[in-house]
């Protein structure tokens, strides 16, 4: 982290458990909004989706800045030109876990610093970014979960290979919708909208360490509506590349079945707070 105290950043409170980082804040920390786009190994995706990004950040008048959170990314993902203006800190993870460590990590920072919300949207070029005002607009308006649709009425899925529609239109959400009694239809989307409120509650107790892989998407659909939250959906565009390529960590049959079983273990309950976690995240709250 810079030594200028002009760059300095609020710590995070030691009751949240967060991975191992480092903190590079490239100018101050002014906005009252985080967008939080964890990435590694996206160059040219992720430099191509943060062009498409100023002008819509630049609409909203500062009042929401980027922060990256680099899970060891190797290529040319942080290049300084290729992160331009939008992005204000670069958090690099050097602990152990993968997006879900990542997520919580930029939350928590964000948090710190005072954000009032919270977005989160994939850094593979995959979201719409025209869906950021929306996302926000639902959040102003009072809801504390805002989930990005492809499949809501105005959202677009564009060209989403089949096998990944049908396993969130005939597995995924459904499972979730049983178990959270919410009407989800998009789960496995990651553009979403979150108030402080939610995020520092000690019912869900977010800033834990068992949130690791993807479980913490999952956990957060089936928990928020049950704590009594106001979730809504909107609608989003989220487009897979022309070439055919799906831009996705998610490889095999072995990391589906990972995928089952931290869905499995969300809708079951598996990851909610002990009254002792529920103490200690009320510390920080």
């Amino acid at each position: 982290m810079s030594s200028d105290p002009v760059l300095s950043s609020a710590a995070i409170p030691g009751a949240w458990d967060v991975p191992a980082h480092r903190v590079e804040l490239r100018r101050p920390w002014t906005a009252p909004v985080a967008l939080v786009i964890p990435v590694i190994n996206e160059e040219a995706k992720l430099h191509a989706q943060l062009r498409r990004l100023d002008p819509v950040l630049d609409s909203l008048g500062g009042r929401v800045q980027v922060v990256l959170v680099d899970g060891g990314s190797t290529d040319g993902t942080l290049r300084p030109d290729g992160l331009g203006e939008t992005v204000a800190v670069v958090l690099h993870k050097t602990g152990a876990g993968g997006l879900s460590a990542q997520l919580r990590l930029g939350m928590a920072w964000a948090l710190a610093q005072g954000a009032e919300a919270v977005l989160t949207m994939d850094g593979n070029g995959k979201d719409g970014v025209e869906g950021v005002p929306r996302i926000l607009a639902a959040l102003d308006a009072g809801f504390d979960m805002v989930q990005g649709s492809r499949f809501v009425a105005g959202g677009e899925a564009v060209r989403t290979p089949k096998d990944r529609e049908w396993a969130v239109k005939l597995i995924h959400a459904p499972a979730i919708r049983l178990a959270s009694g919410f009407g989800w239809t998009d789960t496995t989307n990651g553009f979403r909208g979150h108030s402080a409120r939610l995020l520092r509650s000690p019912d869900l107790a977010i800033f834990r360490d068992c949130f690791a892989r993807y479980n913490l998407h999952y956990y957060m659909s089936v928990e928020a509506p049950r704590a009594g939250f106001r979730c809504v959906e909107v609608p989003v565009r989220r487009a897979y590349p022309e070439d055919g390529s799906v831009p996705s960590k998610i490889r095999g049959w072995r990391g589906k079945a990972a995928i089952l079983e931290e869905l499995g273990k969300a809708c079951l309950g598996v990851w909610r707070p002990t009254a002792a976690e529920r103490a200690r995240a009320a510390q920080a709250a």
